[in-house]
This record gives structure tokens, sequence and C-alpha cells, in this order.
């Protein structure tokens, strides 16, 4: 397997006041665990930054003006734009880099040039609805990589499938009455966002939520992602599969009550291989999400890319 990761420096500056869980240093502890000898063969790459208009697939151009004007001038202050989400002056920079490494990343599947891609970029983004910045997120990132992924190379038909533990109520929001996009999603229920219940289908049965209870642990998931996740999958046989992945159910982080390891990431990342290499030409494009607990995430996220690049 030829693995791609898309990284920026740029990433490092978007700021979030002292005491925020969505940091820099997430990817710093990150790049420290890919030193290990196991990924000198993972081929790394800049993530170049999208124009303005990509963020105009899957929001309107009002709610990038909105995200606009809340960027501040001065490089040492940071502006809160809902309950939790902050931005400072490079976070628009870096939002755009973001959205520009999920669409080279999908271009590099779609033409060859890699089976798989790992985008480690900040801010994340599956919070982000149609109309609103928030969960720390300002963009969608794969809902723009999905609509890239249509627009640009024709792909019929898109599966999303969101393990972060919080629920990817953002994306659900966009593809809501998409029957060309299948969003699918584990999380701990009762928690925020508070949206992700299994009776939450969309009008097309393609949104499939598979909630977990508190201090769910490797069993629980396994089990609801093959009975759900990967059954719809298979049942929709896409040409594309984009990951939302997010580590804040590792039995460390800080946000959340789902007790998961390293392994489940790795085991989660093979199942989805497997239904890329049955329907999508082994294509897949993984974003980083949550995760906050930064041993928690070094650990599972690098088990996530090593299974990326052992096919």
């Amino acid at each position: 397997m030829t693995t791609r990761l898309y990284e920026n420096p740029l990433f490092l500056e978007h700021n979030t006041p002292a005491g925020h869980p969505e940091r820099a240093d997430r990817l710093r502890s990150l790049n420290i665990a890919l030193e290990h000898p196991n990924f000198s063969a993972l081929e790394r790459r800049q993530a170049p930054q999208a124009n303005e208009d990509a963020v105009m697939l899957a929001h309107p151009e009002e709610h990038f003006i909105a995200v606009m004007r809340q960027i501040p001038e001065e490089e040492d202050r940071i502006n809160q734009l809902e309950a939790d989400t902050y931005a400072s002056s490079k976070s628009l920079q870096c939002a755009l880099t973001a959205i520009g490494g999920a669409m080279a990343g999908v271009d590099d599947v779609m033409t060859g040039k890699a089976d798989n891609v790992f985008i480690a970029g900040r801010p994340p983004g599956h919070h982000a609805e149609k109309t609103k910045a928030m969960g720390f997120c300002l963009f969608n990132t794969v809902a723009i990589a999905a609509r890239h992924a249509q627009t640009v190379h024709g792909v019929e038909r898109v599966a999303i499938v969101d393990w972060d533990v919080h629920h990817g109520n953002g994306t659900q929001d966009i593809f809501w009455d998409d029957p060309s996009v299948l969003f699918c999603s584990t999380h701990q229920m009762p928690l925020y966002p508070w949206t992700g219940k299994k009776d939450e289908t969309g009008p097309h049965n393609t949104i499939v939520n598979a909630p977990l209870s508190q201090n769910s642990g490797s069993d629980h998931f396994r089990e609801a992602f093959k009975s759900r996740i990967l059954t719809a999958l298979n049942d929709f046989s896409p040409d594309l599969i984009l990951i939302s992945a997010g580590f804040d159910a590792h039995h460390r982080d800080p946000l959340a009550q789902i007790n998961l390891v390293g392994e489940d990431f790795d085991w989660a990342t093979g199942r989805l291989m497997e239904v890329a290499d049955r329907f999508a030409k082994n294509r897949v494009v993984s974003l980083l999400e949550g995760g906050y607990d930064l041993e928690g995430l070094a650990e599972s996220a690098g088990m996530h890319i090593s299974r990326l690049m052992k096919g």
C-alpha cells in the first residue's frame, strides 16, 4: 500500500485559549510518534491551502463570511465564535489548509498516486453544520472532501465513517437529504452534541448511527461497528471511503467515557480497508478529528496510520 500523509507547520498556528483541549500539542505528539522507523515508508507531503470557494462546496457563502468576520487581525488575540469554538489570526488559513489537504488526498486516491491518505490537520471539522461553527470546528472538512470527490472526480457513492466519540452532527446535517452519501457514526450517547440516535436515519436511510453507552469498551464498539456500520457499507457499496478519524474514544481521553485502546482503531481501520478493497479500489482518505489525551492520540493515530500502510 502507498500511504500519504498531509501535514503543514501552519496547523500549529491555530491558537486556542490556555487549557483548551484542541491545541497544537496534539499534532506535536503525533509527529513524535511518526518518528518511529515503522513510518519511514510513509510519504509525507505539505498540505496546500484551498481557495475560499472550496468552503462553498458544503456551506453557503454567508457562513464563510460569518467565520471570516470573526478572524482577528492581531496575532495575540483569540475570538470566541461559539461556546467552545475559537479563532486566532491564522485560523482561517489553517482551516483552508486542512481542506486543501483533504482535497489533495481525494485527488491522490482517485488518480492512483496513493492507495490511501491521512490528513494530520486542525482545526477539526465534523461538528460544523451548514450554517454554524461549533464544537471546535469552523468548516466541515470531510463534507467538503466528499463534495470535491463528486464534483471533480464524478464519484457516485461516497461513504463517510465517523468514529470520533462525539457524534458528527455537522456531517449528518449537511448530507441528511442526500442519497449519494452514506454517513455512519459510532459515538458515546448521551454526550455533546446530543445528536446521533439510532432513529436519525434521514429520508433515504443513508444516516446510520451506532450510539454507545458510557463506559462501553472494545467488545461493544466492535459489535456496533460490525452489525451497523459494516452492514450499511456493504449494502451501499461505496466508490470512496472517507474517515472522520477522532481518537477521543480512547480510554485515556478526558472528554468522554468510552474505553477503547489503540488496537480497536487498528481493527476498525482494517475492516474499512476490506470494504474499500471490495468496492472502492482501496480508496480511503482519513482526516484527523478529535483526540485530546496526547498519549492516547499518539498511540491510536499511530496504529491507524500503520494499518493504512500495511494494507
